[in-house]
């Protein structure tokens, strides 16, 4: 079923359509004045035939008012060629607002995605959205460019030769007609059975795409474990089965397609037949004359009008379920709205904090989980502290250090930064006031200068350099092959583990926060360059808190608080010698890692 949305599918359309509405209503008009003019051949033949080859007066008329017939004649080719030039202009338009259309959703689907918090991530898969601003776009666009215009095509078409085939001849026309019911009811049947097909197709094609997304990103995985060959077998599967849900969609068509174009065709033998004994009747009755050979002329020229939208609505059908199936996904992310954001009566905090960070009771649980992953954490870090958390993997530590810059909320207490809910705060001038490195780093495919640069653009190389020295990355930084504009690579590819966490340190310093956070950072980076990046952070030339997750020793000894985390409470508070005298967890830590352990 598909879910509400604040629009109907065709009225989003056309708020998407806005800008090129006019264009867009004036290329329907020209989509029914040129099926309009499809009649004017058929007519003038019916015409040049009863007046200059079979009418009682032919002859005389040849003889006497030739011009007419040219006039006709010219008639038809200017109708012709008007035709053409507003069928041109007619598909230029159309393409025109398709991509204005294409253009204003994807800009404002990826506005949308940007803006989204932590929980729509983990909802949305990757590939699933990259078919959503691609493939199904896609076919929004067409909707807009084709499926519309056919549409109308046929129905002004089908409607304008149906009127002049019953002001020319009622009877016979009324013959011809009397297939379209059973016509429309095979095309009902066929929508109820392809319309879960398409949503079906749709599905399949983002799981493909995820395999193939999931499989390049990790592609050196995929290598070490040499797994290729179970990663070809995976998606082949996935393409098998896309491939298959494609079929069976035109498989459905092919079924119904022989009762669509049977009685389609079988219009023409109704013509044929019912419209030869009029005629054999009307040359055997000239005086109650039923169809004239003019007329038997036109409706066999004009017989395709009413046989083409017939033929058409399968595929128009068919098109149109594609598109309701694609744009209910589209609009599901276009409607969809982030549950943190920035409240209304936010205040305006422009400049930067002071850095003083509060814990009150804070409990949190994700949304997806039965138990809490924090409960009752209660901490003070004051302005220029630095703070470690440690603690055994999965007590908690990144899920706290995420509640700061609000990537996810408490489930109860509250977060106060210099003395204020940090839910007062408008959520960018928050987050620029908070640097995040993390153990797994993301670089971009740029210089890393640009990486180093990108949470401030406008700072000076100068600069760029003072923080690659603060995170100890200068030095290999100054002998790659074209120092701070060698292009990374994605992802950072071509980086070691260490030389990637260095650039993100950079890169969280380079906006100068007022709180640092730092998630393992120097997991991957040899003792010696860990002293020099701790030595560095210990003399920023800027205030700054910092908030660090470690397991080392040497990187925790020198914060003025350390904060044990198990099973998502505090058990241990204190500085590094305070929390060696209490004999407990930091302690037996301690001896591990120095080698004085029993």
């Amino acid at each position: 079923m598909d879910k509400k949305f604040p629009k109907s599918k065709l009225g989003w359309l056309w708020e998407n359509m806005k800008g090129k509405r006019a264009l867009f209503m004036i290329a329907l008009l020209g989509t029914v004045v040129y099926n309009i003019l499809q009649l004017t051949v058929p007519y003038i033949s019916s015409e040049l035939v009863d007046t200059f080859l079979t009418g009682e007066h032919a002859a005389e008329n040849w003889a006497t008012n030739r011009n007419f017939f040219f006039v006709l004649i010219g008639i038809m080719v200017g109708a012709t060629i008007l035709r053409t030039v507003i069928v041109y202009l007619d598909c230029m338009g159309y393409e025109h607002v398709s991509q204005h259309v294409l253009y204003r959703v994807r800009n404002f689907l990826y506005d949308k995605i940007q803006r989204q918090d932590m929980k729509f991530y983990s909802t949305y898969r990757t590939g699933d959205l990259m078919t959503r601003v691609t493939g199904d776009l896609d076919a929004v666009r067409h909707m807009v460019a084709w499926v519309i215009r056919v549409i109308i095509e046929s129905f002004a078409l089908y409607t304008s030769a149906m009127i002049y085939f019953f002001v020319m001849n009622w009877k016979l026309a009324l013959c011809i007609m009397v297939l379209s019911p059973f016509i429309f009811g095979v095309i009902y049947m066929f929508r109820t059975k392809v319309r879960p097909m398409h949503a079906k197709l749709r599905e399949k094609l983002a799981e493909m795409n995820t395999y193939a997304q999931e499989n390049i990103s990790g592609n050196r995985v995929v290598k070490a474990f040499a797994r290729e060959e179970y990663e070809k077998e995976k998606f082949d599967k996935a393409n098998t089965s896309y491939k298959e849900t494609n079929q069976q969609t035109a498989l459905v068509w092919v079924k119904f397609y022989p009762a669509v174009e049977g009685m389609a065709s079988a219009m023409s033998v109704a013509l044929l037949v019912i419209g030869g004994l009029f005629l054999i009747y009307s040359l055997n009755n000239p005086d109650n004359v039923q169809l004239t050979m003019g007329q038997f002329v036109a409706f066999s020229g004009l017989i395709w009008a009413i046989q083409n939208p017939m033929r058409m609505l399968g595929n128009i059908m068919n098109e149109f379920q594609r598109f309701s199936a694609a744009s209910a996904k589209v609009m599901e992310i276009y409607y969809s709205e982030p549950e943190i954001v920035t409240a209304p009566d936010a205040i305006d905090h422009p400049g930067s904090f002071k850095g003083e960070i509060e814990f009150k009771n804070v409990s949190f649980m994700y949304s997806d989980g039965n138990l809490p992953v924090l409960k009752n954490i209660s901490f003070t870090a004051k302005p220029g502290e630095t703070v470690a958390i440690m603690g055994e993997t999965g007590c908690g530590k990144t899920s706290l250090i995420h509640l700061i810059p609000r990537f996810y909320e408490p489930t109860a207490g509250e977060i106060l930064i210099d003395g204020v809910n940090i839910k007062r705060y408008k959520l960018d001038q928050l987050r620029k006031n908070i640097g995040l490195a993390t153990q797994d780093v993301l670089l971009y495919s740029d210089t890393i200068e640009g990486n180093i640069a990108y949470g401030d653009p406008h700072i000076t190389a100068e600069q760029v350099v003072k923080f690659a020295r603060y995170s100890a990355a200068s030095e290999f930084i100054a002998k790659m092959p074209e120092g701070y504009d060698t292009i990374v690579g994605e992802r950072g590819v071509g980086l070691s583990g260490g030389q990637k966490q260095r650039i993100s340190l950079a890169r969280a310093l380079a906006i100068e926060p007022s709180i640092l956070i730092l998630d393992d950072t120097t997991s991957a980076v040899d003792m010696e360059t860990e002293k020099q990046i701790q030595d560095s952070l210990r003399h920023l030339d800027f205030s700054c808190t910092k908030i660090i997750i470690a397991q080392r020793i040497s990187t925790t000894k020198f914060a003025d608080k350390i904060i044990i985390l198990r099973d998502g409470c505090i058990t241990e508070e204190g500085s590094h010698e305070e929390l060696i005298a209490k004999g407990g967890y930091y302690n037996e830590l301690v001896k591990l890692q120095t080698g004085d352990a029993s």
